[in-house]
């Protein structure tokens, strides 16, 4: 029996495709492992959307090409986004690898792997605007919170994105084929649904012609019994009135949005190539704090943008600091070959993007320290996702926050680690925090 290993890195959209390619693994036949030097095959799906992460791919590759020198590993093989871009590089310029596989070829992994292991240096790249979206999968996560990729690909064209190049133009999947999908995880038990897809919000133009993200979201609710639906990848020129009321009409939405903004300033974002200025920006978040007045909103922001001069920074930073977004993250402007932004002017040095990268990070650790501290002695409902024996107390999470990406909530600290198991939705007061989490006491 071949055994298969698997490195999933990136972003949870990649984690699908991963246990898309585990799914057709197994019913092929393969024993799938987690324990990576029992592998006989090691698959690793990566990400490239970032110098980082494209750094964070190879070394995994390195890492695990040790494993073919001293344990019973006969071969590597690659796939995801580092895959799409760069193609016949990795095979010439990390002779580690055995095989490389691009994101329209995932339905092709079986093929792949029973060539690698006949020797053959072997590359599979289809029509990533063609190949078929998605495919039963082999959850390599707990079922009680689960990701659905609603499309693929993107058609926003950001000057700083390398998306379109390496995942192709967006496609939606049927309303039908996602709530199968959905009814799968219901009988498995989930309890937190989270849609993503690069652009969330675009949702069903390209088949039914509008906008059909409330019409998904219905149909849901209408076939399963999911308690709960998270919305992640939202972009604020596509916040129609109809979505809002229906977060705020919908007990079984989660009053969470992520809604990434990138910047404020009016000449950066359309440097950016971002659809809508400051005006569309703030007005998405006004009408979603207006009719939805406990909504949590998570955004991200991109600093050291090419050009972006210290008033056009101060001014995000004011903005930040006025909003007091709930949940932020930031990142310094990464330079990406083949984006239109790689050739733009005035690049800004890395020890300036790095000083305005700290500036925004102290400014919300700050206004996320407040958010913290209104909290305290609130009861919410938490779903637990494990206990933590390390920290002795059960980890979980609130409707404010999104799994990987948000904060935790942990509680019943020294209590009783037979009480709850993963899954359970438990009422926690919170009684204090330490700096992003929270920490409580479950109550009858």
């Amino acid at each position: 029996m071949i055994k298969i290993g698997f490195v999933s890195l990136g972003c949870s959209k990649n984690q699908v495709d991963t246990e898309v390619m585990l799914g057709l693994l197994d019913k092929a036949g393969y024993e799938i492992t987690s324990e990576e030097i029992e592998a006989d095959v090691i698959i690793i799906n990566t990400c490239a959307f970032i110098e980082s992460a494209k750094k964070e791919a190879i070394d995994n590759i390195l890492d695990i090409a040790w494993l073919k020198e001293h344990r019973k590993l006969k071969k590597i093989i690659v796939t995801g986004c580092l895959a799409e871009r760069y193609r016949e590089q990795i095979l010439q310029q990390l002779p580690e690898v055995d095989a490389v596989v691009g994101v329209g070829s995932i339905n092709n992994i079986c093929d792949v792997v029973e060539r690698a292991l006949k020797g053959e240096k072997c590359t599979s790249f289809e029509d990533k605007n063609t190949s078929a979206l998605g495919g039963d999968r082999m959850v390599i996560t707990p079922t009680h919170s689960a990701y659905i990729k609603i499309a693929e690909g993107c058609d926003n064209r950001c000057t700083y994105c390398a998306i379109p190049l390496i995942r192709g133009k967006f496609r939606s999947r049927p309303i039908e084929d996602i709530v199968q999908e959905a009814i799968l995880f219901d009988k498995d038990g989930t309890k937190e649904l989270s849609l993503i897809a690069q652009d969330t919000t675009r949702y069903g133009v390209d088949l039914y012609g509008e906008y059909s993200l409330v019409k998904l979201i219905r149909a849901i609710c209408e076939k399963t019994s999911i308690p709960h639906i998270r919305l992640l990848y939202c972009y604020p020129d596509k916040i129609t009135d109809e979505l809002v009321q229906e977060i705020k009409n919908n007990p079984r939405v989660l009053k969470y949005i992520d809604l990434p903004i990138q910047h404020i300033n009016d000449r950066v974002l359309g440097a950016m190539n971002r659809h809508g200025g400051s005006a569309v920006i703030k007005d998405a978040i006004k009408r979603l704090r207006d009719e939805v007045p406990q909504i949590v909103i998570r955004t991200t922001v991109i600093v050291g943008f090419p050009g972006e001069t210290q008033e056009e920074f101060d001014e995000l930073l004011s903005f930040v600091k006025e909003t007091e977004f709930e949940r932020l993250g930031a990142f310094t402007y990464s330079r990406e070959e083949d984006t239109p932004a790689y050739d733009f002017e005035d690049q800004i040095d890395e020890e300036i993007k790095d000083e305005r990268l700290d500036s925004v990070m102290t400014l919300q650790a700050e206004i996320a320290q407040r958010y913290c501290e209104k909290q305290v002695g609130k009861v919410l409902d938490i779903l637990v996702d494990e206990y933590d024996a390390a920290a002795g107390a059960y980890v979980g999470r609130s409707f404010a926050d999104a799994p990987d990406v948000d904060c935790c909530v942990f509680f019943d600290i020294d209590g009783d680690k037979t009480k709850y198991k993963q899954g359970d939705y438990v009422k926690v007061k919170i009684t204090d925090f330490e700096g992003y989490d929270l920490i409580g006491e479950s109550i009858k």
